[in-house]
């Protein structure tokens, strides 16, 4: 079981990583999901994660692309459906039809590109395809979210007739304005807009002549707003018409309603599916940012990172126009624990944080930017003790704190373990904090974890230069300009430089010369052979590497080979069965010749018709015999194909199903669970909400809740208890 805590994905980062990929989704739920991205639980899934975000990273080198996965959150309208008698709204439904729509798209791609994209089909797999929501939506909601004239033969009925009776109210009131307007009793403006009515401008001396309703008058009374009678004999008929539309246009919805009601959980499965979906493509366009690849997920306990990349600091330097130093490093059975010595600034400090934000990004199923070449085993815990972790809050000083942090380590590590320790053993008295870390690093040791850890310490140096499975390792300096080469360079230990850069940053000479008098000249001494030893062994490694790198390139070349052997293969099966075919031509070319020969000399026309219908007869019988060995073969492959498909997708979708049971009689046992009397005091939250707020008082069922910045009433039913209030 993979479990990696809070606390270490923190140390390294991970939650910028997250916010970064949650840029890169499209739908709300799908930033809601990034942001919260946790390494996966176990082997199996992490590399299934893996594998989708690689396939849709490849998927934009394909001719034919995945389909968008864009959806409008059709959240509130799935709530509406599990409320009996209630109304989804026209919007909603049109919603509701393009999401079901989107995913049985999704469905019909991953069926027809299984092959190209198993995790992807495996993925969509449990559902099934299903347009009939979609259809009967469809056939009474038009695409820009109008209710069609067809949805009822009522609707289409009282539609024609408010068509009809529009067309009555235009040409009554033409037909009254023409009139007045010959009369003399119209203003120059002869008509006007009252409260969305067309009115007449009536002089006031006329309006009694004028037979209507009066809508109005303009400010200076000298115009009447009326309503011709017959205008506005029509314009309440259209008013009851319009009435009965509105009606039947709910009756319609509500009995749409009715008839999606039990697709709410399949609507549910297609929300979540695609936010998983959105999540994925998020994955793979960061990885295209960062330039992340999928490297060798190997079971063997090896991490072997080649020209490997921070991805924040990647992308700070990209957008200031800096470089980014890659680092390689590798962890393996015989080099398990490496000890990064060297001068401050030096990226000790990154190349600690790459390697473990890499490994966690890995294991959450997102690709890293890395050599292709690279190898990554998957660890159960990542234990990280990274930065000044002072805590206030607890009273605690930086070394009390690091010193609670390595009694966790001590506990927790195992063969399958990850820990990653910066400035290891500081915060105390040199030599005792020394000989402390020092004991610490050998229960790591004989444990078989796996880590990484930088420290000053001679006798940490010292302890990695003795034992079989620990290394020595330093970040290159010129010792020269005093910089940094951020280059690791793994079997020998790293000078921290004390006395150069001091130096450099102006400390006299004087007191420089008296502080070097003071160190042993037996530690200086075994400083030098400790490097010259670890040279040596650089050299080795190097060699072991070069090794390694021909190996990987000879298997490449190997199944490039098998890959041009097959294609060779094809293409002389294909040149066989042109010579058969050509040769069969050529045969009955020289038949053909024949017969026009033996006809030229004895003029047989019915011998000569004969012949021939034989001879198309005989070929014939053979094309039907060949016909049928290829109809056969392609039946066969089809049923084989078929067969394999069922057979991977029919325990995915039972797993499916018995998942959904289980979370089915999960949530019926927490319905039955009692509620807590609530009281005043009790900190309580809403149901599915996040905010923790105190019960001020409780009256008739409801409960005024104090959030401190502000108080609210909610009904008791609504809240569970977070604490009790203390008697």
């Amino acid at each position: 079981m993979i479990k990696i805590s809070s606390r270490s994905l923190e140390d390294l980062e991970f939650p910028v990583v997250c916010e970064q990929i949650s840029e890169f989704c499209i739908t709300g739920q799908g930033k809601e999901k990034a942001l919260n991205i946790q390494p996966y639980p176990n082997y199996k899934k992490t590399v299934f994660g893996l594998n989708q975000t690689n396939e849709y990273f490849n998927s934009k080198t394909r001719d034919q692309p995945i389909p968008n996965h864009g959806f409008d959150s059709i959240q509130p309208e799935i709530k509406l459906l599990g409320i009996e008698g209630s109304v989804v709204e026209i919007s909603g439904f049109r919603k509701i039809a393009s999401i079901t729509e989107t995913v049985n798209s999704h469905l019909k791609y991953f069926q027809k590109y299984a092959e190209q994209y198993p995790a992807l089909s495996e993925t969509v797999s449990h559902i099934e395809f299903d347009l009939s929501l979609a259809n009967k939506i469809n056939a009474i909601i038009d695409r820009f979210g109008e209710m069609k004239d067809d949805a009822s033969p009522l609707l289409q009925e009282l539609r024609r007739s408010i068509n009809s009776v529009k067309g009555k109210i235009n040409s009554s009131f033409n037909s009254a304005l023409t009139s007045y307007q010959s009369y003399g009793y119209l203003d120059e403006i002869k008509e006007s807009v009252v409260e969305n009515v067309r009115v007449l401008a009536v002089k006031a001396m006329h309006r009694r002549k004028v037979k209507g309703g009066i809508m109005g008058n303009s400010k200076t009374g000298s115009i009447v707003y009326i309503q011709p009678e017959a205008t506005y004999r029509y314009t309440r008929e259209l008013n009851n018409l319009e009435y009965e539309e509105k009606e039947e246009i709910k009756r319609i919805l509500k009995e749409l309603t009715e008839f999606a009601r039990p697709y709410r959980e399949i609507l549910i499965e297609y929300q979540d599916l695609l936010s998983d979906i959105d999540v994925i493509a998020a994955k793979s366009k960061y990885a295209e940012k960062i330039n992340g690849v999928l490297p060798k997920i190997t079971r063997e306990r090896e991490l072997q990172l080649k020209e490997a990349y921070h991805p924040l600091l990647y992308l700070n330097n990209k957008k200031k126009g800096e470089k980014t130093f890659p680092q390689s490093i590798e962890l393996a059975p015989d080099n398990r624990i490496i000890v990064i010595s060297g001068p401050n600034a030096g990226g000790k400090s990154i190349t600690l944080k790459t390697v473990g934000l890499l490994q966690v990004m890995l294991q959450s199923g997102i690709l890293i930017p890395v050599h292709e070449y690279s190898r990554v085993c998957l660890f159960n815990k990542v234990l990280t003790d990274i930065g000044d972790n002072q805590s206030i809050e607890n009273h605690l000083s930086t070394y009390s704190y690091r010193l609670k942090n390595m009694n966790y380590f001590l506990r927790k590590c195992d063969d399958k373990t990850l820990f990653l320790i910066d400035e290891f053993g500081t915060g105390s008295d040199p030599e005792l904090g020394g000989a402390l870390a020092e004991t610490f690093l050998e229960v790591f040791y004989e444990k078989g974890s796996y880590g990484i850890l930088t420290t000053h310490y001679a006798n940490l140096k010292k302890l990695a230069n003795e034992l079989p499975d620990m290394s020595n390792a330093n970040m290159l300096f010129d010792s020269k300009s005093l910089e940094p080469v951020y280059k690791l360079l793994v079997g020998e230990a790293g000078s921290s430089f004390t006395f150069e850069v001091a130096q450099k940053n102006g400390i006299p000479y004087s007191l420089i010369n008296r502080s070097k008098k003071k160190v042993e000249r037996g530690k200086i001494r075994f400083d030098r052979s400790i490097a010259k030893l670890q040279k040596e062994r650089s050299e080795l490694r190097k060699t072991t590497d070069s090794l390694k790198t021909r190996e990987e390139k000879a298997a490449e070349q190997k199944e490039k080979l098998a890959e041009i052997n097959a294609k060779v293969q094809q293409k002389l099966e294909s040149y066989q069965e042109l010579y058969d075919t050509n040769q069969r031509l050529i045969y009955l070319g020289q038949k053909v010749n024949d017969l026009s020969e033996k006809y030229f000399n004895d003029k047989q026309k019915r011998e000569l018709i004969g012949e021939f219908l034989k001879m198309v007869e005989i070929e014939n019988s053979k094309r039907k015999k060949e016909d049928k060995k290829k109809l056969q073969a392609r039946k066969a492959k089809e049923r084989q194909v078929k067969q394999e498909v069922q057979k991977k997708i029919q325990p995915i979708r039972q797993k499916k199903k018995e998942e959904k049971k289980k979370e089915e009689e999960i949530k019926k046992q927490e319905a039955n669970k009692p509620k807590a009397k609530l009281k005043v005091g009790d900190r309580v939250r809403l149901e599915d909400g996040k905010a923790v707020g105190s019960i001020d008082s409780i009256e008739k069922g409801k409960a005024i809740v104090n959030y401190g910045m502000f108080t609210t009433s909610v009904g008791l039913e609504q809240l569970e208890l977070v604490q009790a209030a203390k008697k």
